[in-house]
C-alpha cells in the first residue's frame, strides 16, 4: 500500500520524484489552479502558458510533465487536469474544486507516476474534505494487481519494470491539524479495504472458490474484532437453503454462506448488508455464449464490497451495527447442475422454478435476504452483479439503485453521489411482476425481458421481510473495467459500491439516515 504523509513543507525543497500541481480548463486557456502558487511563481508566473505550448488545455484527468524549474529537489512537475475551472457562485467565498474532481485528478497523477518512490501533490485543499478525497484518489490510482507476475528485485513487474507510487506526500495539508489527520485515517482505511476487494474481484477463479473467499473473510474478521459464521454445504442443507445449494450444486466447490458481525456498544441502529459471491459464472446448463466467460471470476464483486465495508467500518469505529452476508457459490454445468425447469426450495420456504440458470445471482441472494431479514435490522442493503440489462440501460460507470422505499432509495443514491460513486435511482414497477408467474412453483426465476433488471429487482423483493427497508444496487456495469484505467479506477475489478455502503453506514452512525 502506497504510504501517505501530510507536509507543510515548501514544494521547491521537498526531496521527491515529481510535484503534482494540477491545472483547470479556462474561458482562454488552462488555469493553475490553487496550491500550486509556488510552483508557478519558480516560472515567473508563466506556468498555464508554458503547459498551454505543450498542449495541456486542463481537461479532467489529462497529464503533463515538464521539467521542474531551477532550484526545486525534485526534477519534474506533473500538471494533472480538474476539468473546468468550478463556477464559484453557489459555493459563497469558496472558490472549491468537487471532491470528486480532485479525487479523480490525484488518482490519475498517481497512475502517472508508476515506478516512482515519492510525490508531492499540490492540489487544492481547501478543508479537510478536500483533503480525504486527494488521499483516496492518490491511494486508488496507485493500486496495481500483480499477484500473478512474474517480479524481480524490489518487487518491481518484470514486464513493465514499474511498481506502484510507494509515498505521497500532500502538501498544504497541517500534520497536526486534528481534521485533516482523520480525514486520512479515514482515507487510508476505507482505501485498503476497497483495494482488498479489487484484488478479491481480480483473483481467478481457480484460487478463489467459495470456501476459499470464506477463509479470506474469516482471517480479515479475526484480526479486526468481527464475528464470523460460515456455513458449509452440511449446514446449509441442514438450514434448508435451496437456493445457494441449488446455484452450487453443479460445482465441485461446495458452496459458503459467509455472516459478518460487526457490533459497536453505543449502536442505535442496525444495517445488513448483503453480497452477490458467484466466484465464477458459466451460465450453469444454461451456458454463457462463447465471448461472455472470460471476465465471469468478477461475479463475486457484490459480496467482495459487502466484505470490504464491513470491515472498513470496524476499522473505523463507527458506531453502528453492520452485518453483512456473502452469499457464495460457484456457477458450473455438470451432471449434478441445477436444470432449467427445476424447482426449488428456498430458505424463506418459498417454491422458485428455474427457467434459466444463468439468473443465479437472485436465487443465491434471496436466501441470504430471508435469513438477514430474521434479524430484523433497520435496513437491508444488497449489491450484485446482477443483470446485463442495467449494463444496457446505465452504461459501464453507473449502478442501479432500485428499493421498496422511494426515500430510502433516495437517500441512497445521493449518498452513493456524496461518495463519489455515480448511480441512479430505478423503479420496481409491479405490473412486471406478473411475467414471474409460475404454473407449478410460488415464483420463476424469469419473468419478460424488457426491463429485465428491474424483474430482477422484483424478485429479489419477494424475499425481504414484511415492513423492513430495503435497497438493491445493481453494479454489473461499474464492478469491472475492461477498457483502460481512468482516473483512480484500474482496469479489472474496481471496487464498486464499497464507498457507498461505507458511507450510508456513517451516516446512519450520525443519525442522518433516521
Amino acid at each position: 500500500m502506497t504510504a501517505l504523509t501530510l507536509s507543510t513543507a515548501a514544494a521547491s525543497g521537498l526531496r521527491a520524484d515529481a510535484i503534482v500541481v494540477g491545472v483547470a480548463k479556462g474561458a482562454k486557456g488552462p488555469v493553475v489552479a490553487p496550491g500550486a502558487e509556488a510552483v508557478d511563481k519558480a516560472y515567473d508566473g508563466k506556468l498555464a502558458s508554458v503547459l498551454e505550448t505543450l498542449g495541456a488545455s486542463g481537461g479532467e484527468g489529462e497529464v503533463t510533465k515538464l521539467p521542474a524549474p531551477s532550484g526545486f529537489k525534485a526534477p519534474v512537475v506533473v500538471a494533472v487536469g480538474l476539468g473546468a475551472v468550478p463556477d464559484d457562485s453557489d459555493q459563497g467565498e469558496k472558490d472549491a474544486y468537487a471532491p470528486e474532481t480532485l479525487r479523480r485528478a490525484a488518482g490519475a497523477a498517481a497512475r502517472a507516476l508508476a515506478g516512482s518512490k515519492k510525490a508531492a501533490f499540490a492540489l487544492p485543499l481547501e478543508d479537510a474534505e478536500d483533503v480525504g478525497a486527494v488521499a483516496e484518489g492518490a491511494l486508488l490510482g496507485a493500486y496495481a494487481f500483480d499477484a500473478y507476475k512474474e517480479t524481480g528485485q524490489n518487487g518491481k513487474n518484470a514486464k513493465n519494470g514499474k511498481a506502484p507510487l510507494a509515498e505521497v506526500a500532500l502538501l498544504g495539508a497541517k500534520p497536526r491539524d486534528k481534521a485533516c489527520r482523520a480525514a486520512v485515517e479515514r482515507a487510508t482505511a476505507v482505501t485498503e479495504e476497497l483495494n482488498r476487494a479489487r484484488d478479491l474481484v481480480n483473483t481467478p477463479p481457480n484460487d478463489l472458490n467459495p470456501e476459499a473467499f470464506a477463509a479470506v473473510a474469516t482471517a480479515a474478521a479475526k484480526e479486526h474484532g468481527i464475528k464470523v459464521q460460515v456455513l458449509d454445504e452440511k449446514a446449509l442443507a441442514k438450514g434448508g437453503y435451496g437456493g445457494i445449494l441449488g446455484v452450487g450444486a453443479g460445482s465441485a466447490a461446495p458452496p459458503r454462506l459467509v455472516k459478518l458481525s460487526y457490533t459497536h456498544s453505543k449502536a442505535k441502529k442496525h444495517l445488513a448488508y448483503v453480497g452477490k459471491g458467484i466466484t465464477y459464472d458459466s451460465g450453469g446448463i444454461s451456458l454463457k455464449p462463447a465471448g461472455h466467460n472470460e471476465t465471469m471470476k468478477c461475479d463475486m464483486s457484490g459480496a467482495a464490497a459487502v466484505f470490504a465495508a464491513v470491515v472498513a467500518a470496524a476499522r473505523l469505529g463507527l458506531e453502528v451495527n453492520v452485518t453483512g452476508w456473502l452469499a457464495l457459490a460457484e456457477n458450473m454445468p455438470s451432471g449434478s447442475a441445477t436444470r432449467p425447469g427445476d424447482v426449488l426450495r428456498m430458505y424463506s420456504g418459498k417454491t422458485v422454478e428455474v427457467l434459466n440458470t444463468d439468473a443465479e445471482g437472485r436465487l443465491v441472494l434471496a436466501d441470504a435476504l430471508a435469513k438477514a431479514s430474521e434479524e430484523k435490522p433497520d435496513a437491508i442493503i444488497d449489491v450484485a452483479t446482477l443483470t446485463g440489462a442495467m449494463v444496457l440501460a446505465l452504461g459501464n460507470r453507473t449502478f442501479g439503485v432500485m428499493a421498496n422505499d422511494d426515500a430510502f432509495r433516495t437517500a441512497v443514491h445521493e449518498t452513493a453521489e456524496e461518495a463519489g460513486e455515480a448511480s441512479w435511482p430505478m423503479p420496481l414497477p409491479s405490473d412486471l411482476r406478473k411475467g414471474m408467474d409460475s404454473s407449478t412453483a410460488d415464483i420463476a426465476n424469469m419473468g419478460e425481458r424488457m426491463g429485465g433488471g428491474l424483474v430482477a429487482g422484483l424478485f429479489l423483493k419477494e424475499f425481504v421481510g414484511e415492513g423492513i427497508t430495503w435497497a438493491h444496487l445493481d453494479i454489473a456495469g461499474p464492478a469491472f473495467n475492461e477498457q483502460g484505467p481512468f482516473g483512480y479506477t484500474p482496469k479489472g475489478g474496481t471496487g464498486s459500491a464499497v464507498r457507498t455502503l461505507v458511507r450510508l453506514a456513517e451516516r446512519t452512525a450520525a443519525g442522518d439516515l433516521g
